[in-house]
C-alpha cells in the first residue's frame, strides 16, 4: 500500500449468506486528502464496498471471502467497526439513519460515543464547530430529528460523523431523496469539509454528474466489478461514459441506463 493512500482495497470479494457473491475482485484507492467517487446503479455493489471497508458487513450476514482492505496501512479484516471509528474511519450510511426521537444535538453527540468520557471537553468544542459549519442545526438543536427535513437530516448525519474526528468518511448516497437545490448544498458542504478539514472521502453515488463535479477520481461499478475508472475530468469527457453511465438528458438529470440485475454466483 502506498503511503499516499489512506484506503486501499485489493481484489475484494464479498459474499452474503456464504453463497451469494456481491463483489468480484474490486480494487480501488483513496489518496489522502482526496474525494473519490464510487459510481453505479442500484445493485452494483457500492454500499457493499463501503460496508466492507467499515466492518459493517456482519450485520447483514456478509463476509469478505477474498482480498484485503487496508486503512492507514493496516488491514481492517480483523478489526471491529468501533475500533475503526476510533482510528478515524467513519461511515455515513445510506438513508441518513437519524434517531428520530432524539434531538438534533443528541444525534450529533452520538457520533462522539467512541471517543469516551475523557474527551467531553473536546467534544463540546467540536460540537460548536459543527454548529458553525451547519448554522441551521444550531437553530434546531433541541428539536426532535424526526421533525427536520431530509436535507437537515443529511447535515445531522455529516455533523455526527465529524464528532468522531474522522480522517476518512465513507459517504453512501448523500443525494438520495433530496431536491436538486438541496443536493447542490450538500455537495458544497462535502467539498468544504474536504478542502478545509483535510478529510478524505469515498463517495458512493448514483448522481454521477454531481459526484464527478466534486471528486478528483472515479470508479464505476457494474454487477459487483469495476467496469471503468479514471480522473473525474476524464470520465466526464468520455463519450461512452456520457452515453451509458452519466446519461445526462435535456433536463440535466442523471439517468443510468437500465441494466439486468447483478449476476451472482452460487458456491
Amino acid at each position: 500500500m502506498s503511503d499516499d493512500n489512506i484506503l486501499q482495497i485489493d481484489d475484494l470479494e464479498v459474499a452474503y449468506g456464504g453463497s451469494v457473491l456481491a463483489l468480484h475482485g474490486v480494487s480501488l484507492e483513496v489518496p489522502r486528502g482526496a474525494i473519490v467517487a464510487l459510481l453505479g446503479p442500484n445493485g452494483a455493489g457500492k454500499s457493499t464496498t463501503l460496508k466492507a471497508a467499515s466492518a459493517l458487513l456482519g450485520a447483514e450476514r456478509g463476509a469478505i471471502t477474498r482480498g484485503d482492505i487496508r486503512f492507514d496501512g493496516q488491514s481492517v479484516r480483523e478489526r471491529a467497526a468501533t475500533e475503526l471509528a476510533r482510528a478515524g474511519l467513519v461511515q455515513v450510511l445510506e438513508g441518513r439513519h437519524c434517531f428520530t426521537r432524539l434531538t438534533v444535538e443528541e444525534n450529533l453527540l452520538s457520533g462522539a460515543f467512541a471517543r469516551g468520557r475523557w474527551a467531553r471537553r473536546e467534544v463540546r468544542v467540536d460540537l460548536e464547530r459543527v454548529y458553525e459549519r451547519f448554522p441551521r442545526l444550531r437553530l434546531k438543536r433541541k428539536l426532535a430529528a424526526g421533525y427536520t427535513s431530509g436535507g437537515e437530516q443529511q447535515m445531522i448525519a455529516l455533523g455526527r460523523a465529524l464528532l468522531g474526528r474522522p480522517r476518512l468518511i465513507l459517504l453512501d448516497e448523500p443525494s438520495m431523496g433530496l431536491a436538486p437545490q438541496v443536493v447542490a448544498e450538500i455537495f458544497e458542504i462535502i467539498s468544504t469539509l474536504n478542502r478545509d478539514d483535510g478529510v478524505s472521502i469515498l463517495l458512493a453515488e448514483q448522481n454521477a454528474v454531481m459526484a464527478l463535479r466534486h471528486a478528483e477520481y472515479g470508479y464505476i461499478l457494474e454487477n459487483g466489478r469495476v467496469a471503468s475508472q479514471g480522473s473525474a475530468a476524464a470520465l466526464r469527457a468520455r463519450d461512452d461514459i456520457q452515453q451509458f453511465y452519466l446519461g445526462v438528458g435535456a433536463e440535466g438529470r442523471t439517468r443510468f441506463r437500465k441494466r439486468q440485475p447483478a449476476v451472482v454466483s452460487q458456491s
